[in-house]
């Protein structure tokens, strides 16, 4: 990756995606909604080889959302055959490249065996220097509801006062509280929200909005993306100023 005007010297070892497109895509060409979604599948091989060319520890995509339960029941079907399909090809494939693979969301409402199929797929790819995360009936808010019912259950049997509360305390219950801290999050599709998608974690993450469809979006626009980012100033409060002054003196 060639990177110009670098005001950035925060290594990019978290990236988020939020994979949005997959039916105009398939609309466009004349095709069913799951072709479109099959073509969003082969797209994540893509740019999961461009995040470990780039040294990216950690790719997490948004393959299903919390909401997406409300679409047409046949396209919420061919969602998961086609998420079952996934880990059963890809999790040794993962495995044998290093790449370890969570799944992260409110796991209830997958079928048996769906959970079964994600339960084996993370035990088979469960180790490595490098992650793919997989958002599935997942939302931002119930992530921090998550944690904060765990917290609570603590304070419940007497392990913790509500005064040991703190934000770190919270961070640790998160889904992803064993990954790097989210450095920078990106939608495609040419909409610009993050739809319920890690709002925790998003909190001082940079945006990054591509009007390319998801599967029109390769590794080499993941890494213009990284680009873009190595070219932004990360603040986290600080002056302009303040973060330049102490870059200068590292």
């Amino acid at each position: 990756m060639i990177v110009t005007d670098n005001q950035n010297d925060h290594p990019l070892r978290h990236v988020a995606i939020i994979m949005d497109g997959n039916n105009r895509w398939a609309k466009q060409r004349g095709k069913t909604g799951i072709a479109g979604h099959r073509a969003g599948v082969e797209r994540i091989r893509d740019v999961l080889s461009a995040c470990r060319e780039t040294h990216i520890d950690t790719l997490t995509v948004f393959a299903f959302s919390s909401e997406n339960w409300r679409r047409p029941p046949k396209e919420v079907e061919a969602l998961m055959g086609l998420f079952y399909s996934y880990l059963k090809k890809e999790a040794r494939k993962l495995a044998s490249e290093g790449v370890r693979l969570k799944v992260i969301g409110n796991r209830n409402r997958f079928d048996t065996k769906l959970r079964r199929a994600i339960d084996e797929a993370e035990a088979i790819a469960d180790n490595g220097d490098a992650a793919l995360v997989i958002a599935a009936d997942y939302g931002g808010c119930w992530d921090i509801v998550q944690s904060v019912q765990k917290v609570a259950q603590k304070v419940a049997m007497g392990q913790l006062k509500p005064a040991d509360i703190s934000e770190q305390m919270l961070s640790s219950h998160i889904s992803t509280a064993d990954l790097p801290p989210l450095d920078l999050l990106i939608r495609t599709g040419g909409e610009y929200r993050i739809s319920n998608f890690l709002l925790w974690q998003a909190a001082y993450a940079e945006l990054y909005f591509s009007e390319l469809l998801w599967p029109e979006f390769d590794g080499d626009a993941l890494k213009r993306a990284a680009d873009d980012y190595y070219r932004r100033q990360r603040r986290f409060g600080k002056t302009g100023d303040q973060v330049a002054s102490e870059a200068a003196r590292a």
